[in-house]
């Protein structure tokens, strides 16, 4: 197969479905482009730079803000995209999307607004990044949000699966906003996203399992030896050791990191394009019983040992948690002050406190703020904000 050789299974920026509001075609690029550079272009991407991935940035230089991570993502899902025969700028599209509703913080910032919100209609980052590509940026003469066409706005919906139906991963009710949203443009929330949305996916799992292991080990939370409690990871750090012996702990963490992605991606081309070629057409993939694009079972296995290491050794280290409840109380405090106060944010923001749903304007406003302006509104509202370190 040809690099640019499409697949039938792949979806067709020459027929690409409705968007929101109709605009002329773009004579230099295709609907599925043109929806990634609306994205690189959007506010909501840049401050990415300066949201936490895992780490605050301000501890180090080199670890992984919410924009390295979704570069990285991107990165992989291109390569899906292109090993499969899909469509690479659609793949990309999503990619780039998936995190722009995370809060400050990382998750702590989304459990803490989740926390905040539960009276008043909840919290998912995932709707919330529904809503900056169709409401909260605010570019465009014609409409407000991106006017992401159908293809685009269905992955980034839907990417980690169907939301009702019996393929929902999640039993609960999707975010009453989608529910909304898809009203207005039904995105068949019982179906799965088209490939490229699950190639996205898989891509954002691969990245994780990658950066996190190399930010852990840069950071001091475990130590390489401790990393051949996984299989999967015990063989890859014994084939560095046969192949470059003594080689230094710097060197060989890139050498382990560089064999995750690769070895993941591989096995997600051999397993994923069978089950691709048995598929006719976009909507195949749409209605299809399961995922089409995945690791085979033991690398599906690896991913899983991968995450169960990380998620003690990382996610939950004393180090991480002392950070993690110390910005959780900023985000709170700063949801409490504005909605008591909503004429403490800026006068557009406090407008749309006052003529809509005033908790819904304040999460909106904090989830946009990155980790330092939260920090710096927390200093100018309560005199002193904590060092995250």
């Amino acid at each position: 197969m040809g690099a640019n050789a499409k697949i039938a299974a792949a979806a067709d920026a020459s027929t690409p479905r409705a968007r929101l509001h109709r605009e002329p075609p773009s004579p230099t690029r295709d609907d599925f482009q043109r929806d990634r550079d609306r994205v690189l272009h959007a506010a909501a991407f840049r401050r990415l730079a300066h949201k936490t991935q895992v780490f605050v940035p301000i501890e180090g230089d080199h670890f992984r803000t919410r924009l390295t991570h979704t570069i990285e993502v991107a990165q992989i899902a291109r390569a899906l995209a292109r090993g499969l025969g899909l469509d690479e700028a659609l793949a990309e599209t999503v990619a780039l999307a998936h995190d722009l509703g995370h809060t400050p913080f990382g998750h702590t910032g989304e459990d803490a607004l989740a926390a905040c919100m539960a009276a008043h209609g909840g919290f998912d980052h995932n709707a919330q990044a529904l809503a900056v590509v169709t409401r909260l940026e605010r570019r465009y003469a014609g409409f407000d949000g991106l006017n992401l066409c159908f293809e685009s706005l269905e992955g980034l919906v839907k990417h980690n699966g169907p939301l009702t139906g019996p393929h929902a991963r999640d039993t609960a009710a999707p975010d009453a906003s989608i529910v909304a949203f898809d009203r207005a443009m039904p995105l068949g929330l019982d179906l799965h996203a088209g490939a490229e949305a699950q190639a996205a996916a898989l891509a954002d799992d691969i990245a994780y399992d990658a950066h996190d292991l190399d930010d852990g080990l840069r950071a001091g939370l475990f130590s390489l030896d401790a990393l051949r409690g996984v299989d999967f990871l015990r063989d890859a750090l014994g084939e560095i050791a046969r192949l470059h012996p003594g080689l230094e702990p710097s060197r060989a963490t890139y050498e382990l990191t560089r064999r995750v992605i690769t070895r993941f991606v591989e096995d997600a081309l051999a397993a994923s394009a069978p089950r691709l070629a048995g598929l006719s057409s976009f909507e195949d993939v749409r209605r299809a019983e399961g995922q089409s694009v995945g690791f085979s079972p033991a690398l599906a296995a690896a991913d899983r040992a991968i995450k169960a290491f990380l998620y003690p050794a990382m996610y939950r280290h004393p180090d991480v948690m002392r950070v993690r409840r110390e910005a959780d109380s900023v985000v709170r405090r700063l949801f409490e002050r504005f909605l008591a106060d909503p004429a403490a944010m800026p006068a557009d923001w406090a407008k749309v406190a006052r003529d809509g749903d005033p908790a819904r304007a304040v999460a909106d406003y904090v989830a946009g703020r990155t980790d330092r302006y939260a920090l710096s509104e927390h200093r100018r509202l309560f005199g002193s904000a904590p060092e995250m370190r």
